[in-house]
C-alpha cells in the first residue's frame, strides 16, 4: 500500500480541486474545462500556497489515457455517412481555414524568433477551434437552429479529422528533426493505406460480431468489449508508427457506424468523464504564472491574431465555399478561439521533446481568455456584417450574395454532369477500398505465410502454393476491382445518352480497372513463380480472365459488398 498512498493522494486532490471547481464554473455558467484548468493550477506545485501533487509522472500517464479516451469518445460521435452527406461546403472552408491559422500563428512565432518546431506547433494549435466551448456557446445562445450554426458544427468535424491527420504529420515531422516533402507525403499515403483498411475491415468484421454476440450482451460486457477494441487498436496504431490517440480516434469512428453506437457512447461517457478531467486538470498544472508574465506580449499578440486571424481569414474562406457574406462572418465569429486539441498537440509536442517549455502555458493563457470571448464575438458577428456592408460598395455586396446563390444552380445544371460524376466518386472508391485491401493481403500473406509455406514444401511447389493461396484470398476483391458496377443502370444510361464524350470515359476507367486488377495479378505471380519468364504473361492473362469472368467470385464479392453497405447503412 505505501507504493499507492502518494498516487492516490495525488488522485485525492486533483478530483478534489476539479469538483469544488466544475461546480463553482457550472454556476457562473462557465464552460467546465476552464474548471479543470484552474483545478490544476491550485493543485500544481506552481501554486505554493495550497497541497500540491507528488507523483507528475503518474499524472501524466494518467492524462495521456485520458486522451485516448477523449478520443475515443470523438470517434464515436463521428460519423463518416454525415461527412459524405456535408457537400464541399464545410471541407472547403475547413482547409482554407487549416491552411491559413498555421500559416497566421506560424508568422507570429517566427516574428518572436522562436523556433521552427515551436513555430510550426504553434500554428497548429491556433488552426484548431474548439468543439466543446462551441457547442455549449450554441446552446446556452439558443443557436443550434440557426443554419450558421450547422455550417459551423459541420466545420468542425471536419477540422476534428484533419487534426488527426495533423498530429501524425507533426509526430513524423518531430521523429524527422526536419521537413522533407518525399518522407511527408510518404507518412500521408500510409495514413491514408490504414485509415480505409481499418475503415473497411473495421464496418465489416465488427458489427458482424457485434450481431453474433448480442445475446450475451449487457451493459458491462459491451463496455468492457467496446474498451477491449478502443485499446487493442491504439496498441496497433503504435505499432505501425501512429500515435494511441489516432488509434482510439479510428476505432470510435468504427463503431459509431454500429446500431450499439449510442449505447456505447453512453457507457463509456463516465470513464471519459473521469479520465478526460485528469488530462484537463494535468494542462493546468502546466501554467506558470511567472513564465506568463514573462510571455504577456507574445500571449497579447497570439489572442490578437487569433481574432483577427479567424474573423478575416476565415470568412474568406466560408466565402470561397460559396456561403453568403453574413453568413461566413457568423461562422468565422464564432470559431476565434482555440481548445482541446490545441491542448493535445501541445502535450504532444512537449512529450516529443520538441518544443519549449514556455510554449504549453502561453498556449493554455490564450485558451482561457479566449474561451471567456467566445459569446461575445458570437454577438458581435451581426453587428459587425452590417458595418461591412455600409463600408463595401453595393456591387461588391450584390456580387457576394450572388456567388453564393450560383451553386445550387451551377450544380442542377447538367443531369450527364451529376450522373458522371456519382459513378466517378463510386469507381474511386471501389478502386481505392479493393486496392488497398489486396496489398494488405499481399502483405500480410509474404509477411506471415510465405515463411511457413516455404518451410513445409520444397521448390516450386512453395510458390505455386503461395501464389494459389494469394490469389484465391484476392480473388473477390480482385473481380469487384475490374468488374463492380460496370453493368449498372447509370452507367448504361451514360454510355447509350450521354454522348460520346461519356463513352471514353467509362472506357477509359474500365481499361484502368482492368490495368490494375493485372498489375496486382502480374505482382503475385511475378514474385511466387519468377522462373515462368514468358510464360508468366500468358498466365497473367489466364488468371485474369479467369477472375474477370468467374460466376463464383462475382457471388462471393456480391455477399461481401452486400455485407459491408448493410452495415454501414444500419440505422442506429
Amino acid at each position: 500500500m505505501s507504493q499507492l498512498e502518494p498516487l492516490m493522494a495525488d488522485l485525492a486532490l486533483i478530483l478534489i480541486c476539479a469538483g469544488f471547481m466544475t461546480l463553482l464554473f457550472k454556476s457562473l455558467k462557465q464552460p467546465i474545462v476552464l474548471g479543470y484548468i484552474v483545478a490544476g493550477f491550485l493543485a500544481s506545485p506552481n501554486m505554493p500556497y495550497m497541497p500540491s501533487v507528488t507523483d507528475m509522472e503518474g499524472i501524466h500517464l494518467w492524462s495521456d489515457i485520458g486522451v485516448v479516451f477523449l478520443l475515443f469518445a470523438l470517434g464515436l460521435e463521428f460519423s463518416f455517412k454525415k461527412i459524405l452527406k456535408m457537400g464541399a461546403t464545410p471541407i472547403v472552408a475547413a482547409i482554407a481555414i487549416i491552411l491559413s491559422m498555421m500559416y497566421v500563428g506560424s508568422l507570429t512565432g517566427s516574428l518572436f524568433g522562436w523556433s521552427d518546431m515551436d513555430c510550426i506547433y504553434l500554428g497548429g494549435m491556433l488552426a484548431m477551434s474548439s468543439t466543446t466551448i462551441i457547442f455549449k456557446a450554441f446552446d446556452d445562445m439558443g443557436l443550434r437552429q440557426e443554419r450558421f450554426a450547422g455550417l459551423v458544427l459541420s466545420v468542425l468535424i471536419i477540422e476534428d479529422i484533419l487534426a488527426i491527420v495533423l498530429m501524425v504529420m507533426l509526430s513524423t515531422l518531430a521523429v524527422s528533426k526536419e521537413f522533407e516533402g518525399t518522407q511527408m507525403l510518404i507518412s500521408i499515403l500510409q495514413l491514408g493505406f490504414f485509415l480505409i483498411l481499418w475503415f473497411t475491415v473495421g464496418i465489416y468484421l465488427i458489427p458482424l460480431f457485434l450481431k453474433k454476440a448480442k445475446p450475451l450482451m449487457n451493459e458491462e460486457t459491451l463496455l468492457i468489449t467496446a474498451l477491449a477494441l478502443c485499446f487493442g487498436m491504439v496498441v496497433f496504431a503504435s505499432a505501425v508508427g501512429f500515435s494511441a490517440a489516432f488509434g482510439a480516434f479510428v476505432m470510435g469512428s468504427i463503431l459509431a457506424e454500429t446500431v450499439e453506437a449510442k449505447q456505447i457512447e453512453h457507457l463509456v461517457a463516465p470513464v471519459k468523464n473521469l479520465f478526460g478531467a485528469i488530462f484537463f486538470v494535468s494542462v493546468g498544472m502546466m501554467v506558470d504564472v511567472s513564465l506568463i508574465i514573462q510571455y504577456i506580449v507574445p500571449i497579447l499578440c497570439i489572442i490578437a491574431a487569433i481574432m483577427l486571424g479567424q474573423t478575416v481569414l476565415s470568412t474568406c474562406g466560408f466565402l470561397l465555399s460559396g456561403q453568403s457574406l453574413k453568413t461566413a462572418m457568423q461562422c468565422s465569429f464564432s470559431l476565434t478561439q482555440i481548445g482541446e486539441f490545441a491542448f493535445i498537440l501541445a502535450t504532444l509536442g512537449t512529450s516529443l521533446g520538441v518544443t519549449s517549455n514556455y510554449l504549453y502555458p502561453i498556449v493554455v493563457a490564450v485558451s482561457v481568455f479566449t474561451t471567456f470571448t467566445t459569446p461575445y464575438m458570437i454577438r458581435l458577428a451581426v453587428p459587425a456584417y452590417n458595418v461591412v456592408a455600409r463600408v463595401l460598395p453595393a456591387k461588391w455586396i450584390a456580387w457576394l450574395e450572388h456567388n453564393a446563390s450560383d451553386g445550387a444552380e451551377d450544380s442542377d445544371a447538367n443531369e450527364m454532369r451529376q450522373l458522371w460524376r456519382a459513378e466517378f466518386k463510386k469507381y474511386v472508391f471501389i478502386l481505392l477500398i479493393n486496392s488497398v485491401l489486396c496489398v494488405a493481403i499481399i502483405a500480410t500473406m509474404y509477411y506471415y505465410g510465405v515463411p511457413l509455406i516455404y518451410d513445409l514444401l520444397p521448390d516450386p511447389w512453395s510458390g505455386v502454393v503461395t501464389a494459389f493461396v494469394t490469389l484465391s484470398v484476392c480473388g473477390p476483391f480482385l473481380w469487384s476491382l475490374m468488374r463492380q458496377g460496370g453493368n449498372s443502370d447509370n452507367v448504361n444510361r451514360l454510355w447509350y445518352e450521354g454522348g460520346r464524350a461519356e463513352r471514353i470515359k467509362l472506357t477509359a476507367f474500365g481499361l484502368l480497372r482492368l490495368a490494375i486488377g493485372a498489375a496486382f495479378i502480374a505482382y503475385i505471380i511475378g514474385n511466387t513463380l519468377p522462373k515462368l519468364g514468358m510464360y508468366g504473361i500468358f498466365a497473367v492473362i489466364a488468371v485474369a480472365l479467369y477472375i474477370f469472368y468467374s460466376p463464383r467470385l462475382e457471388k462471393k464479392s456480391d455477399i461481401m459488398t452486400k455485407t459491408f453497405t448493410d452495415n454501414l447503412n444500419s440505422d442506429k
